[in-house]
């Protein structure tokens, strides 16, 4: 008879140990964490392919404008910055170098703008093809980085949230100690509308 108790008494702790394991959100969070890593790669990736389609759009404005000069150094100096600014699955949680790469990434829209209201000048180059083409992936690229930041913002939160509610924060304070992920805001000069002027 006591045999048979303990027996019982030990499928019960396990049935409670494995029903509180699948409660504490453990698993979870570790999901939602890989979540946000990948969706981070998918900004990294559109971030990349704007900086690819750069230089080739600034060869054929040079060609057209190359006295243009100081714009076309503007663009070049602020994708040489946007690419060197990395960050590591560990830095998404490290707010200074979240704003470090916002702000790299900030500087480069906010030149490629320039650009862009330079380009209006030169009705031939709006007209050349090699232009257009460039243009239309620059814009796509645009939007899909626009996607993807919504997309890693989303599930930053999804992320941030689990590992702060009950019973997750017990278990991530025991266990796993994940920190929070810092949200991809846009820069403050991004926001800013360039300055057309042709008066040149």
């Amino acid at each position: 008879m006591g045999r048979m108790l303990k027996k019982l008494a030990i499928i019960i702790l396990l049935t409670a140990t494995a029903g509180a394991l699948s409660g504490c959100g453990y698993n979870t969070m570790q999901r939602l964490e890989e979540a946000v890593f990948k969706s981070w790669g998918d900004v990294e990736s559109n971030l990349q392919r704007r900086a690819d389609l750069i230089p080739n759009l600034v060869e054929v404005v040079k060609g057209y404008a190359a006295h243009e000069k100081e714009t076309l150094t503007a663009v070049v100096d602020a994708r040489a910055k946007a690419t060197s600014v990395q960050l590591s699955a560990e830095d998404l949680g490290n707010p200074q170098a979240m704003q470090q790469l916002q702000a790299a990434q900030g500087a480069l829209s906010s030149a490629l703008a320039r650009l862009m209201v330079v380009v209006e000048r030169y009705p031939d180059l709006k007209a050349n093809q090699n232009f257009l083409d460039l243009q239309n992936q620059l814009e796509g690229t645009e939007n899909r980085i626009n996607v993807a930041r919504q997309r890693y913002n989303k599930a930053v939160e999804s992320f941030n949230y689990a590992i702060r509610k009950f019973p997750n924060s017990l278990t991530n304070s025991m266990l796993l100690h994940l920190e929070r992920k810092e949200y991809f805001k846009a820069d403050a000069a991004a926001q800013q509308v360039p300055t057309v002027n042709f008066s040149d």
